[in-house]
């Protein structure tokens, strides 16, 4: 036998285990795909409808559902009283953190001051806007229908500046200003941290868990920021 008789030997030989290790997953893949069929083999139900697979619990089968087995299945994420009452404080919340950042680029000494006010302005502002989008697909229900009353204290909310301390405000000016304004918009966002909490606590939609997680992110950090400058 040749040199090279022999090499061709060797290498048909090292390809065999390579050809059954392919061989072996193509076969372990035809068999998770064959597990996601129905009973008799199809995706489709008795009628001839397309199914949802959800999956099982631990040890458990996965369901085959219709589209409407499965939309009944989804968590019940409709809001309560403690959505409405979050959102519907918070739009206000947020426009006295707006009238208060406005001052700032012609009455504020320091640019971390102004840029601190651009970044509240550019954060609540969008803010607010979902929230009154969010208002509109779910209007709070009236006084007396079984919800909780559309009015609130507003006053009363967490955080927010009186009448008198928004007038000091506005008649402040350079370093002044930087001082009080610091001051007023840490206990403000302390003020919607909590509120967020509470609704995180309280609440039972999803959109509003999301938005007030960020707002507690968000006001977080700038707190500790504004505490860095004062």
């Amino acid at each position: 036998m040749d040199m090279a008789t022999d090499l061709r030997g060797r290498q048909a030989l090292s390809a065999r285990p390579v050809r059954c290790a392919v061989a072996v997953v193509a076969a372990g893949l035809l068999l998770t795909l064959s597990g996601c069929q129905g009973d008799d083999g199809s995706d489709r139900a008795d009628d001839g409808r397309a199914t949802v697979i959800a999956p099982g619990k631990p040890g458990e089968k996965a369901r085959h559902l219709t589209p409407e087995q499965a939309a009944k299945a989804k968590p019940d994420d409709s809001p309560n009283a403690a959505d409405h009452t979050y959102v519907s404080r918070m739009i206000e919340h947020h426009r006295q953190a707006l009238t208060m950042s406005v001052l700032a680029p012609e009455r504020a000494a320091t640019d971390g001051v102004k840029r601190l006010a651009e970044r509240i302005t550019a954060a609540q502002k969008p803010e607010i806007g979902a929230m009154e989008k969010w208002l509109t697909r779910y209007p709070a229900p009236a006084a007396g229908s079984g919800g909780h009353p559309q009015g609130h204290d507003h006053g009363a909310m967490p955080g927010m500046a009186t009448e008198q301390q928004l007038r000091e405000l506005a008649e402040a000016g350079g370093a002044d200003f930087d001082r009080l304004f610091l001051a007023l918009m840490t206990a403000h966002h302390e003020g919607a941290v909590k509120m967020a909490g509470e609704a995180l606590a309280g609440g039972n939609n999803v959109a509003v868990e999301e938005m007030a997680t960020e707002v507690v992110a968000t006001q977080s950090a700038e707190i500790h920021r504004m505490r860095s400058m004062g």
